[in-house]
């Protein structure tokens, strides 16, 4: 088989000289041209302006023989992590030779690409770099091959130019600024099939897809900072951030809470689609067990290894170091941590008469208070309380690199001990 990984959110000349180039290679293998068509949110965790179906028929009016759905991963994974399960998805299906566009030619992508599989991790691949994403899937595409004992061959054409790379962002936003009307110098970016079937979707009220607000608004209006911390990508700063900002009624709105927590676009498009989806920590977690049993994501990003960064980096801290260089250290020298806790106990705030109010076992939510301290939530008989919780400095730090962690769960519970109640917190790795 011969694959293309791609949105085609729509498809335009761009996209179909890579089904040319894959057509080109197929009279020399006789394989089919595949496309990896992704279903439900795009590659950069967004809804797409055209559906499914709509870019499915374009994919095979541009020459395709086939389409799969690639679904169920960009509303909870990162790129870092999804474009591996993907590429396994390829190899096991079959997929000899793969065609992607850059505007670097395959030896530098090769020699960016080295550094990365040395490291055996795809997480925070310099923005900066050229075609970064073409390395990412050409490093992650040497990394499988551990595993495979085979890999794609990568077929890189250059990026199609009219006076600037064609973009499907600005495609979408010519039709949206145009009054819902394909301008004609747009067309002109398009074959003639795409722009056949998008009008036709535009009649019909198919395009552009939206959100649904409603729900998004809803959780982030009503949601208490304990539930939020259970949501996947969310920090303590960002759900601080959400509360102070309610009432949410549109989506700038929404966008203004994370841009004062500091995320950028694409976080922010994964945090948001992961509240409008309730994507808990857990889901993400089970996600990543899966394909981590299976060799598929990298050790070095495997959950065990995250947590382990977070105790080492809490650890040095403690004894004075900078956070940054004890990251560093860490990543570059593979620090292995023996003997990690995964169980913390904190003491607790409480008067008297809550004393009275809880139990053993008693469940409870951790969240990060407006004053940036851990606290836990508890309800019991129809009450809730609030208390911050005590703690050694290195456990706080450890505790909030966790919870700061975006995918990773943590567990709260009460336990009676000889002069009254702590808090039995338990990270997660499985």
């Amino acid at each position: 088989m011969i694959g293309i990984s791609a949105d085609f959110d729509p498809v335009h000349k761009g996209h179909v000289k890579l089904i040319e180039k894959g057509r080109e290679i197929s009279k020399e293998t006789g394989d089919k041209v595949v496309i990896y068509l992704n279903k439900g949110y795009s590659a950069n965790h967004a809804p797409f302006f055209t559906g499914y179906e709509a870019r499915r028929e374009m994919a095979l009016k541009a020459g395709a023989d086939d389409v799969i759905a690639i679904e169920g991963l960009h509303h909870r994974l990162t790129l870092s992590y999804s474009v591996p399960i993907r590429i396994a998805k390829m190899i096991e299906d079959g997929v000899v030779d793969y065609v992607d566009a850059a505007n670097v030619n395959p030896q530098e992508i090769q020699k960016y690409s080295e550094k990365f599989v040395k490291q055996g991790i795809f997480v925070g691949i310099p923005r900066n770099l050229p075609n970064r994403n073409v390395i990412r899937w050409f490093a992650v595409n040497e990394f499988l091959y551990k595993k495979y004992n085979k890999k794609m061959n990568f077929h890189i054409i250059p990026e199609l130019e009219f006076d600037e790379k064609i973009s499907g962002r600005e495609i979408r936003r010519s039709i949206l600024e145009n009054n819902m009307k394909i301008p004609e110098e747009t067309k002109e970016l398009l074959p003639k099939t795409t722009i056949k079937i998008l009008e036709k979707e535009i009649k019909n009220g198919n395009i552009p897809g939206e959100r649904n607000l409603k729900a998004i608004e809803k959780r982030m209006n009503t949601y208490s900072r304990g539930k939020l911390e259970k949501i996947a990508y969310l920090t303590g700063n960002a759900i601080n951030e959400i509360v102070k900002g309610r009432v949410y009624r549109d989506e700038e709105s929404i966008w203004a809470a994370f841009r004062r927590s500091g995320y950028g676009p694409v976080l922010t498009r994964l945090a948001i689609s992961s509240i409008e989806e309730n994507v808990y920590k857990s889901e993400v977690l089970k996600l990543m067990k899966e394909y981590e049993s299976k060799d598929i994501i990298p050790k070095e990003q495997s959950i065990n290894r995250i947590i382990e960064r977070a105790w080492y980096v809490a650890s040095e801290v403690n004894e004075g170091y900078l956070a940054s260089e004890a990251d560093k250290t860490f990543k570059s020298k593979r620090i292995k941590v023996n003997d990690l806790p995964l169980k913390i106990y904190a003491g607790l705030n409480l008067t008297k008469f809550e004393s009275n109010l809880i139990n053993n076992g008693l469940n409870g939510d951790l969240y990060i208070n407006k004053d940036g301290k851990i606290a836990i939530e508890l309800r019991t008989e129809g009450k809730k309380i609030k208390t911050n919780l005590r703690l050694p400095a290195k456990e706080v730090s450890y505790l909030r690199y966790i919870m700061d962690s975006h995918f990773i769960p943590i567990e709260a519970k009460i336990k009676e001990v000889k002069k009254g109640f702590k808090v039995e917190i338990t990270i997660k790795n499985n």
